[in-house]
């Protein structure tokens, strides 16, 4: 397996790209999953090149020189915590991220993703999410942001990127996952959303469809599938009797199925459906939401449904960061030693 080449490559053709921490985490997150190692050369490049895309202003652009954005934010502290090395933390400046994700906060609790840009709920949960992952959250910092994201919550069950808008799987991924890491996911209406994200999942084809008479994509494999744990461990916590303790509230089996025989490429790599072509982010969420569907529970309470040969198991992946447990873990404890903002880190329930 050759994990520099696509590494590499990305500099020399995507010089220009706005999207290259993505690409970056793509990658990372896929071999973590597929339990590769990194080797310290490469894991050094990546943070020396991540360090380039890092704004003076705070948080991290999509490219050298480019403007900072919360999405490729998210993915360069997802990547720097793949890594795991004091080189990769000591890249993320915490107190220009904070000041970055201030500059980008508005009065009535959203989040743009970048000054002057676009609000929706996405950035909510990017900014969610490097904040509790650096220790660098505060009530403060998310006062009615809790509100916000929950007017997104439409009649369907699901969440829109905006309030008033289509429930979309992506969307309520991101804003049901925010919600658990402010600690209010129990606000939402979880049956209703339970039934939504349930019925996203097809029959016939087995995989999920991120919007009501959609048709299947691979990456929602994730998007979908992992809002079952962010709902079991809701469900959990309010007192739900019935819930199984061995297996997610889909079936888990049928995705496999999906993602195994129809959206792998026989020269590597996944993609959306037969017929298009492979790139790293289907292959990356086409791999998490597998991990979903094998592993059940956390460190002590664990199953594991693997369909065919043992080659097939992956490592599992945090459902609310999407990286591995261990690395979660691990990026808490660094950033936890260090002055912090006021978060309460809720998830034991997931490591």
């Amino acid at each position: 397996l050759e994990i520099e080449k696509p590494l590499y490559s990305l500099c020399k053709n995507m010089h220009m790209c706005s999207c290259r921490p993505w690409l970056c985490f793509w990658i990372l997150h896929s071999l973590e999953l597929l339990e590769q190692p990194i080797p310290a050369a490469v894991a050094s490049e990546v943070c020396q090149f991540l360090a380039h895309c890092q704004s003076p202003t705070g948080g991290f652009a999509g490219g050298p020189g480019q403007h900072a954005h919360l999405a490729p934010t998210y993915a360069a502290v997802n990547a720097l915590c793949i890594i795991g090395t004091e080189e990769a933390y000591n890249v993320i400046d915490r107190e220009k991220l904070l000041d970055f994700l201030w500059s980008v906060k508005q009065p009535d609790g959203s989040f743009v993703m970048h000054v002057g840009g676009e609000v929706d709920v996405r950035s909510a949960y990017c900014a969610a999410s490097v904040a509790s992952l650096t220790n660098i959250l505060t009530p403060k910092l998310f006062e009615d942001t809790t509100n916000w994201i929950l007017s997104c919550q439409n009649w369907e069950g699901g969440l829109s990127g905006v309030p008033g808008l289509e429930a979309h799987g992506g969307y309520t991924f991101c804003g049901t996952a925010a919600l658990v890491i402010l600690g209010k996911e129990h606000m939402l209406d979880l049956k209703a959303l339970l039934r939504w994200v349930v019925s996203r999942q097809m029959r016939f084809e087995g995989g999920f469809q991120g919007r009501c008479n959609k048709l299947v994509d691979g990456c929602y494999s994730f998007w979908q599938a992992g809002l079952l744990p962010l709902l079991h461990r809701a469900l959990f916590k309010e007192g739900e009797s019935e819930l199984s303790r061995q297996r997610w509230m889909f079936e888990q089996q049928a995705l496999q199925e999906y993602i195994l025989l129809c959206c792998q490429n026989p020269t590597g790599g996944l993609l959306d459906k037969p017929g298009k072509s492979r790139d790293f982010y289907h292959t990356c969420y086409c791999l998490s939401g597998l991990s979903i569907a094998q592993h059940f529970g956390n460190m002590d309470l664990h199953h594991e449904l693997i369909l065919g040969k043992d080659d097939n198991r992956l490592a599992p992946t945090h459902p609310v960061y999407n990286i591995c447990p261990e690395r979660v873990a691990q990026a808490l404890q660094h950033f936890h030693r260090l002055p912090s903002g006021d978060s309460n880190t809720f998830l034991s329930f997931f490591l």
